[in-house]
């Protein structure tokens, strides 16, 4: 499984502490950088700029003052046993205690008031870099073009999911790191002025915990970033059966799904308990260390206090400011333990960032097709290429479409009938030659499974203008030229809002595609078998509708019916050649291809043919055995036989395709 190398590589890579810093750094700069310290025109306003910058400098303050106050009730309180034990005097008590309570709601206001800072910054980021994500998500076609990257797993999680935690967390980690390294600072600055012999361990004692700290967190970071995509892949299976539910009902596979989800989820368990397992000795430790540092002061101070060389009142602030040197302690600890998960976002989203950039960048030193905008469509010497350049789907195709006509594209399946659709849509340019098309905009794209939107009926039926103005008469009247008038008795009006792909048949699905068509009144359409669900008596009435429309029209299929409707055929081969006849000219050959022969050697005469469109040339077809035809290509003689008794065709390492001729007196392989 491609996630599975992936994450191998991953904790491999991370087994250096140095690099994996330096890496999680960059990541970090590359998030944060644009947010905090914008360089490029139009990243963010500068107001937004100053206004942040000054709420993190309100936070900061705010942070210090906490600070200031938790280490002033120190003394406080020292002052405050003194006089209880000591001085004995109720007016000094009473005032003590007043100060003290004041310090202790300053502190309870501080706290919750920075807490609502940091996460107003956080909020406020994390809807900048939200809708910065988006919109490189969605502009130059990005997220379709990221499918094709299989090595990014789950874009949408990645979205809606991971990209709050990396603010939130950002924000939380770095205000507690400035708080409780202020606070240790503080805290061991009071003990000093107590016990310099205290402070000096103390301060080992710190620097030997952090030490295993790091140790433990590493650890964890590892097991984090196993999480995250262990649930990534987890919640890709749930959502992959309720994407394809009809289709799993169709074939009872419920078994096998849940087979696929329980091992998914078992992963996800073992990776949970392995990280249980660490978590408890991360909390052992936190535990250990905390009791041990409260300890040790009464050690040292207790038989200084029994000999009259310090009061009781230092012994108890040297007590409290220990102890709360050993909850920032614990609480910095806690932080770098979260600080895994962190990263592992962080990185995610770094990846999904570097990834949107380079789908949408243009190749270099690669031939592309060059689009010219222009109202007719044509083919000027295009070579069409998969996006990796690896295969040629159709060569030199040269073809101009003329307003009002229609092309029907044929051809054996997976030879590029739909591909030369996404060429015209921009979506594949890898090849040579020139693409002369209308603007987009006046282009309507039928796919055989209908895009079904979120989103009212009206707003279906106005995609993708969804600011049109139609009258409710107006839209009824198209929903009963595509034979949809029976819908509305199935939903509350046109503004309602349903799951339409689950109350939609796949045919009904086509037919609400065509009442776009007919609403929008496109100058070009596009149909990728965008009639395969229907029956031929809806699909003449709604081809018929469409040619009243004069829109010039392209489509793709396989049904005989649709020769009706068009006046060209483009006929794709298997050897990326082509050819471009009549519909006329196209059945005239078809019916003489198929007529039974009654001798192996068929010979078929191209010369009433339109000369301007293919060549006029005469095809000699050989009769082979089975046994030949297992010689030319790379099917067994058993599937060779198999496919004979079904009328299957066989196309040969040449490229050239063979029917079987079952008339008694041939009985042989003959070639098409």
């Amino acid at each position: 499984m491609q996630a599975q190398v992936l994450r191998n590589q991953t904790l491999k890579d991370t087994t250096s502490p140095l690099s994996a810093f330096n890496r999680f750094w960059e990541n970090v700069r590359a998030i944060a950088g644009p947010y905090w310290y914008p360089t490029e025109p139009g990243d963010r306003a500068f107001s937004d700029v100053i206004r942040t910058w000054a709420m993190l400098i309100l936070l900061i303050l705010l942070i210090i003052a906490l600070v200031g106050v938790a280490a002033f009730n120190t003394f406080i309180s020292n002052y405050l046993v003194n006089v209880i034990i000591e001085e004995k005097d109720i007016t000094k008590f009473t005032q003590t205690l007043s100060i003290y309570g004041v310090s202790l709601l300053c502190v309870t206001f501080l706290v919750g008031f920075s807490k609502f800072v940091r996460k107003k910054i956080a909020l406020d980021w994390y809807k900048w870099l939200n809708n910065r994500t988006l919109s490189k998500y969605l502009s130059k076609r990005a997220y379709y073009r990221i499918n094709f990257k299989s090595d990014l797993d789950n874009p949408d999680q990645r979205i809606a999911q991971e990209i709050e935690p990396v603010t939130s967390n950002a924000l939380s980690f770095s205000a507690t790191f400035l708080e409780k390294v202020l606070e240790m600072t503080a805290f061991l600055v009071i003990v000093w002025s107590i016990s310099q012999q205290i402070a000096i361990v103390m301060l080992v004692y710190t620097v030997i915990g952090n030490l295993i700290a790091i140790y433990l967190t590493q650890e964890l970071n590892k097991i984090n970033q196993e999480e995250l995509e262990l649930k990534a892949e987890y919640n890709y299976s749930l959502n992959h059966v309720r994407n394809h539910a009809e289709s799993i009902a169709f074939f009872q596979g419920e078994k096998q799904e849940s087979n696929i989800i329980h091992r998914r989820f078992n992963n996800l368990l073992k990776n949970i308990e392995r990280k249980i397992n660490w978590e408890r000795g991360k909390e052992i430790f936190n535990r250990g260390y905390q009791a041990i540092i409260q300890i040790f002061p009464f050690l040292v101070l207790g038989p200084l206090y029994i000999n009259g060389e310090i009061d009781f009142g230092q012994v108890g602030q040297a007590s409290l400011a220990t102890g709360l040197f050993a909850n920032a302690m614990a609480d910095l600890i806690s932080e770098f333990g979260t600080s895994g998960r962190f990263s592992s976002y962080v990185e995610r989203l770094s990846d999904f960032s570097d990834a949107l950039e380079e789908v949408t960048k243009q190749p270099k030193n690669v031939s592309t097709i060059k689009i010219i905008e222009e109202n007719h469509l044509a083919f000027e010497n295009v070579t069409l290429q998969t996006p990796n350049y690896e295969q040629v789907i159709v060569e030199d195709l040269s073809l101009s479409v003329q307003p009002g006509e229609g092309l029907l594209i044929v051809g054996p399946s997976g030879r590029g009938k739909s591909s030369l659709l996404r060429a015209i849509a921009g979506l594949w340019n890898a090849g040579t030659g020139r693409l002369v098309r209308p603007p987009l905009e006046e282009v309507l794209f039928l796919p055989q499974r209908p895009y079904i939107i979120l989103g009212t009926l009206r707003e279906q039926l106005l995609y993708p203008n969804t600011s049109r103005q139609m009258t409710d008469a107006e839209l009824k009247e198209v929903l009963q030229q595509v034979n949809l008038q029976n819908l509305l008795s199935r939903v509350d009006g046109f503004d309602t809002e349903v799951p339409w792909e689950n109350i939609l048949s796949i045919g009904e699905q086509q037919r609400l595609a065509f009442a776009r068509l007919l609403v929008t009144h496109p100058s070009f359409t596009i149909l990728d078998e965008a009639t395969s669900a229907l029956d031929l008596e809806n699909e003449g009435r709604l081809y018929q509708q469409l040619q009243e429309t004069k829109t010039t029209f392209i489509s793709v299929g396989h049904r005989e019916s649709l020769f009706d409707y068009h006046q060209w055929v483009l006929e794709l081969s298997q050897d990326s050649s082509w050819r471009l006849v009549t519909v006329q000219d196209y059945r005239t050959q078809k019916a003489i291809a198929t007529i039974p022969s009654t001798n192996p050697e068929i010979k078929i005469d191209d010369s009433s043919q339109d000369k301007s469109l293919i060549p006029s040339e005469t095809t000699t077809v050989t009769g082979l055995s089975h046994k030949e035809m297992n010689e030319l290509t790379d099917y067994s003689v058993t599937t060779i036989r198999s496919k004979a008794s079904k009328g299957e065709t066989i196309t040969n390492r040449d490229g050239i395709t063979y029917r079987y001729d079952k008339n008694t007196k041939v009985l042989k392989w003959v070639r098409v």
